[in-house]
């Protein structure tokens, strides 16, 4: 079952009973807009003056108001059920994750072998994931009926380990023209709007992705490639890479709407808040984005064992 996805960004309590989470306003009693579920074929429960939601039903929860008060018995259960809590700062931008020290029966085992794998293992597993991210962004041009043979035939000679940087060139052909040209746009992490949507889909992926990792047992910060010694999610950033055009996809998808995509509107939001829902093709199935990546990340642990040679990545659109 695909799990949930809770956005609050109004001053709430947040407490446990009978393993449900108990939401209580200030103010207003009643669940508002601004508590956002990702998936609108489900209700909440009300109880008096309560809202109630299923601890085992949520996989992600945001928070993003200062004056949002949790309870420990509700973080600890909430925990307990694999469920990445994010933190948000004063930019309304996600600033913290936490995520279960356990969750998987084997997880020593499989930490024992992710903290083993030789580097010519490590470089293989990035050159199948830099092919991957490679061949989806030229999925994503496209779409768009956009040049896109530099891209696949970069793909195709990507290297162990990609000495090459063929990540790098393909970053660049793709970033030039995967937007109007009228819009100028460079991707930096600090630069002009859609950057501001490009990061904050990313966030949420990235809480997504590590999840997921630490369900399969796996250690998020021994990454294969990422290795940066402030980075605790250093394996995260690496297996979202092929991931990332699925958000890249969406957040163009607004600009050709005409949406406004200069702020970060409620709107927007709430559909950024759909990632981890995102239909996607994996090993020739049609899936949610979050359940795909629970193959990923289980085909990445089968093959620091030992058991597999190749991890399981999605196709974007019709991708051979």
């Amino acid at each position: 079952m695909i799990k949930r996805t809770l956005y609050f960004n109004n001053p709430a309590y947040l407490s446990k009973k009978d393993e449900q989470l108990v939401i209580n306003r200030p103010e207003v009693k009643e669940m508002s807009e601004n508590t956002v579920d990702f998936d609108p074929n489900q209700k909440y429960k009300a109880r008096g003056n309560e809202n109630t939601i299923p601890i085992e039903d949520i996989g992600i929860l945001i928070l993003d108001d200062h004056q949002i008060t949790l309870s420990h018995g509700l973080l600890a259960a909430l925990l307990n059920n694999n469920c990445a809590v994010v933190t948000c700062n004063s930019k309304h931008l996600p600033t913290g994750l936490f995520l279960p020290l356990e969750s998987h029966q084997e997880q020593s085992e499989r930490f024992q072998a992710q903290i083993e794998a030789s580097e010519p293992l490590k470089k293989q597993l990035w050159q199948q994931t830099i092919t991957a991210k490679i061949m989806n962004q030229a999925m994503v041009l496209a779409k768009r009926q956009k040049e896109n043979d530099n891209l696949k035939r970069w793909a195709k000679k990507v290297r162990s380990g990609d000495p090459d940087n063929l990540e790098g060139r393909a970053a660049a052909y793709y970033w030039k023209n995967l937007f109007p040209t009228a819009l100028e746009f460079i991707r930096d992490r600090y630069g002009q709007p859609p950057n501001n949507l490009l990061n904050y889909g990313y966030a949420i992926l990235r809480a997504t992705v590590a999840r997921q990792l630490v369900a399969s047992g796996l250690l998020p910060t021994l990454g294969i490639h990422h290795h940066n010694k402030y980075n605790a999610y250093c394996l995260a950033d690496d297996i979202m890479e092929p991931y990332r055009p699925f958000v890249d996809d969406l957040i163009a998808t607004f600009i050709e709407d005409g949406e406004d995509f200069t702020e970060l509107t409620p709107s927007i939001k709430k559909q950024l808040l759909t990632i981890p829902a995102i239909d996607i093709s994996i090993n020739g199935e049609r899936s949610p984005l979050m359940v795909g990546l629970q193959r990923t990340t289980a085909s990445l642990a089968k093959c620091y064992a030992g058991e597999a040679k190749k991890i399981i990545y999605p196709v974007f659109g019709n991708s051979p």
